[in-house]
């Protein structure tokens, strides 16, 4: 599976997110009111003020503090990975950064995300648009055919056409027997150590490891050895 995908044409993403402001209360009065309509359903015997701290999940509450890219290299000891991040409390610019580098690249580049298709690709496109930012040619989507989006979902392709199953990275991780990205902190407890820790390194390690995560299992997909440690670099934001 995969094998007719040139590695060196993908760029595996992964974002993370966080509520906009550190409480229910920060928030101004009118969007109080957004967010108890927005959740009645959802947050069950939770109050409206409780259920803020999962306000990340959605792009009109939540705020974008991490971007990390990942792209296959070659080299004389075989298929490598770089990865880097934008990391930043200002959205704006680090969706900037992160435009400005999907912009030097060829517009036919195919994204990689793991339930990028639910989460990732329509929320960073949400944010660009609340921003008031322009869309790189591979997040454009308007007008376009299915079969024209060139986006791989690594959730979606594990589904095989099952519409029922959901399938986390952690699972997946297990069962082809790759290094959990989840061994510090997982998604639930991003909002936390921004908010209440200040720990925004601590956060953009975690979105990196999801991105080497997600490399490996598309490795996997191909019938193909992971990628070793000493071939995966970390490079600044």
């Amino acid at each position: 599976m995969l094998e007719h995908y040139d590695l060196h044409n993908l760029l595996v993403i992964d974002i993370e997110t966080v509520p906009q402001y550190s409480t229910h209360e920060q928030m101004p009065p009118h969007f109080q009111k957004l967010w108890n309509l927005k959740t009645q359903y959802q947050r069950k015997d939770d109050t409206p003020e409780d259920y803020y701290q999962r306000a990340g999940i959605w792009a009109e509450f939540g705020k974008i503090v991490c971007i990390s890219a990942g792209v296959f290299t070659k080299g004389k000891d075989g298929i490598g990975l770089r990865v880097k991040s934008f990391a930043g409390h200002d959205e704006k610019e680090l969706l900037t950064r992160f435009s400005a580098m999907l912009f030097s690249q060829p517009a036919n580049l195919i994204l990689v995300a793991h339930n990028g298709k639910e989460f990732d690709y329509p929320y960073i496109c949400r944010r660009l648009l609340i921003n008031g930012l322009p869309f790189p040619p591979q997040l454009q989507l308007a007008g376009k055919k299915p079969w024209e989006i060139i986006h791989l979902d690594t959730m979606e392709l594990w589904k095989f056409g099952d519409y029922k199953n959901y399938t986390s990275l952690n699972l997946l991780t297990a069962i082809f027997d790759i290094p959990t990205p989840k061994d510090d902190i997982d998604g639930s407890m991003v909002g936390h150590v921004y908010w209440n820790d200040n720990q925004l390194d601590r956060i953009s390690t975690y979105c990196q490891k999801d991105v080497v995560a997600t490399a490996q299992l598309i490795r996997r997909y191909r019938g193909e050895e992971l990628i070793k440690d000493e071939l995966i670099t970390i490079v600044g934001q």
